[in-house]
């Protein structure tokens, strides 16, 4: 793509930045001198991401005082920008093809947006100014709610034009990027959270910021299912047709179920989230075993190991034998070559739609509709799920491929084992220890 291409591109993106702090204004420029006429993102851009693990942010974390608070916002005021800057020389290095697709320019302005905010924003000094600074960082957290499904529909779009590997392996970078952003604001709030309150985490459930020291495996497996429990499920067939409510399978949980470790709550329990929500363990497992008056259950297997700890999922569901997917491993490609279902148009419609109210990839996002409206859906026949893009038909397609980021951001593993005719497999390990680094890429 030639400077020539790129620059009209950025010059009909159409957008005009107005980044704020406080009262004062930054003026705006033509997008086409964001990036080729700015020396300030070339030279954060040359600067490589400090990288951290979960010990060390626990380590930092406890005993939280004034001034250790100051430094943590500082850290995360000045390392911000790095990211992003990294992120954005990534979407200046796609074809024009894919740039003009909808949902990469609104994703490329938000984060120069962002960019502009953060390098601007003064040095934190006291706890009332790190105050204000959590409002910051919440406001920015909330304005990039969309990049998610935005990123998804665009790729999406583009699929036809990009090789797989270049495809996912651009995904994948966005959105661990994306995690790793999201992990640091997030605790500096929990930390600034519990000093402003003097709170204290309980002897059960000790944690440190966002990190849980102490998180135990099962709980959070019971407290998944428990939710799933509570969610709507009308099953069809393959040909649209509703089948008898029989309730949710059972699901067992056996193995080392004391098995505790430190680890962030929400992404464990969104993963485990939706690996029983995947409709090849809840639905599909109803769908072969529909002559049958007690299906079998799903089985969660714990297994603790020296370094880290494991999970095996269990369903007898089918398989995941379909034409439209060669391999398990497909199910976290963003690629329609590999996943034919990325260019349905009942997928790009719900993709569209979690552009517009966004996508935070949370577990309390997805049962907030269930709870909120159940009594809308039981007086006016409406369907939380479908209105919150996350309905059997349409899904957005999301849960798979972000369960395997989050998987992968401290260094675990996600392995789907298909035994066609029969069921599925889900291998997660994580590591225990803490010491591995965040997987970001420069």
């Amino acid at each position: 793509m030639s400077w020539r291409f790129r620059n009209c591109w950025h010059a009909s993106a159409g957008a005009r930045h107005l980044a704020r702090h406080s009262s004062s204004q930054v003026q705006p420029q033509p997008t086409a001198l964001h990036f080729y006429q700015n020396r300030q993102l070339e030279l954060y851009a040359s600067k490589e991401a400090h990288r951290l693990s979960l010990r060390q942010l626990v380590f930092f974390g406890r005993q939280m005082d004034e001034e250790k608070l100051i430094k943590s916002a500082n850290y995360v005021r000045t390392e911000l920008p790095v990211r992003i800057a990294h992120r954005l020389r990534d979407l200046q290095a796609l074809p024009y093809v894919v740039v003009t697709q909808e949902g990469v320019a609104q994703v490329y302005e938000l984060y120069w947006s962002a960019f502009e905010k953060f390098r601007r924003y003064p040095q934190v000094t006291t706890l009332e100014e790190n105050r204000v600074f959590c409002e910051f960082l919440e406001t920015i957290l909330n304005d990039h709610a969309p990049v998610i499904p935005s990123l998804s529909l665009g790729l999406s779009l583009s699929s036809p034009h990009l090789s797989p590997d270049y495809l996912d392996a651009f995904m994948r970078r966005m959105l661990v990027s994306r995690i790793s952003r999201r992990v640091l604001a997030e605790h500096h709030l929990a930390l600034s959270k519990s000093l402003g309150t003097n709170c204290l985490s309980l002897p059960e459930d000790p944690h440190v910021g966002i990190i849980y020291t102490a998180l135990n495996l099962k709980h959070s497996i019971d407290k998944c299912v428990a939710l799933l429990r509570g969610r709507p499920h009308n099953i069809e067939d393959e040909h649209g047709e509703s089948l008898p409510n029989r309730g949710w399978l059972e699901v067992i949980v056996d193995g080392h179920v004391d098995t505790k470790f430190s680890y962030i709550r929400e992404h464990l329990e969104y993963i485990i989230f939706e690996l029983l929500k995947n409709a090849r363990a809840m639905t599909a497992t109803g769908l072969n075993h529909r002559d049958s008056s007690t299906p079998p259950p799903i089985r969660a297997t714990i297994v603790a190991g020296e370094n880290d700890v494991g999970v095996r999922i269990s369903d007898q569901g089918g398989g995941l034998s379909s034409a439209r997917i060669k391999s398990p491993p497909d199910l976290f490609s963003f690629s329609h070559f590999r996943n034919a279902t990325r260019m349905d148009d009942t997928r790009l419609g719900a993709l569209r739609s979690a552009s517009s109210r966004g996508v935070k990839a949370t577990v309390a996002e997805q049962i907030r509709p269930w709870q909120t409206k159940q009594s809308d859906v039981n007086s006016n026949d409406k369907d939380p799920e479908r209105e919150a893009g996350i309905a059997p038909h349409p899904r957005i397609g999301l849960g798979l491929p972000m369960s395997n980021i989050y998987t992968t951001y401290f260094g675990g593993t996600l392995e789907l084992v298909s035994l066609d005719g029969w069921g599925t497999d889900v291998y997660l390990r994580l590591p225990k220890l803490g010491t591995n680094l965040e997987g970001i890429e420069v």
